[in-house]
């Protein structure tokens, strides 16, 4: 039998696990086992062994069981499983982390964005179709966000965009721009077909699907680009669908 990799080797020294969920101070920070810094857990992804030694990421640091924590970015993921770092963590050589564990992160987060939306939606805080969704930016007290599927056309964009411009002026770029899942992940997450643009409104589910969207982005990297693009940017290059102007 092989013996126990030691935490001391390559850098882990002093990078304890954690006691367990909802065990030590509350709002305690937490130390990455890849980059040494400590941060508050709002930032970072927790791990745990599953009973076959398998990596578990535990987004919402509920499973049982003593917790390894990584920065919450696809890279500082990357980084923990090519170089072993859970291994040290958990001081077993047989902690299995798979190679597409980022992968399946980032999948997870889009899923938990798009049970966000759907929970929004059930409680009144989202509205689909060109049309409501302009009519939404117009009104009071204005949209929250705006929704395009990540394969939406740039017309499309540009319009609402325009119609963004027309009530905040410069000021547009303070409207967050939803543009990560596909129109079969909004048509999933909406309950309808042909979901192309839709916009949260005011209300706490609206709350909810912006921190799960800024999860998502934060793990991808792309924060600075949200930044950088503010409202009247565009996402994804694939085929431009038809405006549900049209659609609906």
């Amino acid at each position: 039998m092989r013996a126990p990799i030691p935490i001391a080797d390559e850098g882990t020294e002093g990078i304890a696990l954690d006691a367990g969920p909802n065990r030590g101070r509350q709002g305690s920070l937490r130390t990455c086992i890849v980059t040494r810094t400590a941060q508050s857990p709002d930032g970072m992804i927790r791990f745990v062994l599953g009973p076959d030694g398998t990596v578990v990421p535990d987004l919402r640091a509920r499973l049982p069981g003593r917790g390894a924590w990584v920065c919450a970015r696809r890279a500082d993921i990357a980084t923990a499983v090519k170089k072993r770092a859970f291994n040290r963590a958990f001081r077993t050589p047989d902690a299995a982390a798979p190679a597409d564990l980022p992968d399946r992160i980032a999948a997870a987060l889009r899923a938990d964005l798009r049970q966000a939306i759907a929970l929004a939606n059930k409680a009144g805080c989202v509205v689909a179709g060109f049309a409501k969704v302009e009519a939404a930016i117009g009104g009071q007290p204005g949209a929250a966000a705006v929704i395009h599927a990540s394969d939406a056309s740039p017309d499309g964009r540009r319009k609402l965009g325009a119609a963004l411009h027309r009530r905040h002026g410069d000021a547009m770029s303070r409207v967050p721009i939803i543009d990560d899942l596909s129109e079969d992940e909004l048509d999933m997450a909406l309950g309808r077909d042909h979901v192309i643009h839709a916009a949260l409104v005011a209300g706490v589910g609206a709350a909810g699907c912006l921190v799960r969207w800024r999860r998502l982005r934060s793990f991808e990297g792309a924060a600075a680009a949200i930044e950088e693009r503010g409202a009247a940017g565009h996402g994804g290059d694939g085929f431009p669908l038809h405006d549900d102007a049209v659609t609906d």
